[in-house]
């Protein structure tokens, strides 16, 4: 079996005078990225895929410094495209944030759309999710296309119930059965 773990990075450090794109990982945030390193499927990984965002990028370098082994940036595997609005409060994030998963073939405020985001993540990792690979792969993201990607695995619709609970969360899928192992747990939980 070959297994696609699909990790989210964790907590950002938040900053409304930075590129949301280039927010790195706040001392919580780098402190889960190492607990993520005990979990007993991280030395099973043989490729790692990331984000070009700093947050991703960053929680991508911590698993590949451990594992000794390079990133993969693929552009295409970045967050949903949110550049109309930039930063919004925590609140009014998470009420367009609802809209989009509600309403997925509308753009909210300009927000890219969750159909648009679902099929680019899903194109952007195509080539990792084919039978007969060796090895793990880790896919380091975002919540949001993190959970467009699962939905469309599972045939799942898309819907914010499938969301992540938090920042710094992971899901598995079996590239050889072709089937989701487990939904969201935390990139520190204990095996």
């Amino acid at each position: 079996m070959t297994f696609i773990r699909y990790i989210s990075h964790p907590e950002s450090a938040i900053d409304p005078d930075v590129a949301v794109t280039e927010w790195g990982l706040s001392t919580r945030g780098r402190d889960r990225a190492r607990r993520c390193l005990e979990q007993p499927w991280i030395p099973s990984i043989t490729l790692i895929v990331a984000s070009p965002e700093a947050k991703a990028i960053e929680m991508a370098t911590v698993l590949g410094d451990h594992l000794g082994i390079p990133l993969e940036v693929r552009n295409a595997t970045g967050e949903i495209d949110r550049s109309s609005t930039g930063f919004v409060a925590p609140e009014e994030h998470e009420r367009l944030a609802d809209r989009f998963f509600t309403e997925p073939r509308i753009s909210v405020r300009g927000w890219e759309t969750a159909r648009h985001a679902q099929a680019r993540i899903t194109a952007a990792v195509a080539d990792l999710l084919e039978p007969g690979r060796t090895g793990d792969v880790a896919v380091i993201g975002h919540g949001g296309v993190g959970t467009l990607l699962m939905c469309w695995l599972a045939d799942l619709p898309i819907d914010r119930i499938h969301d992540q609970p938090g920042q710094g969360h992971y899901w598995s899928y079996d590239s050889t059965n072709r089937r989701m192992v487990h939904g969201w747990k935390a990139i520190d939980s204990r095996p």
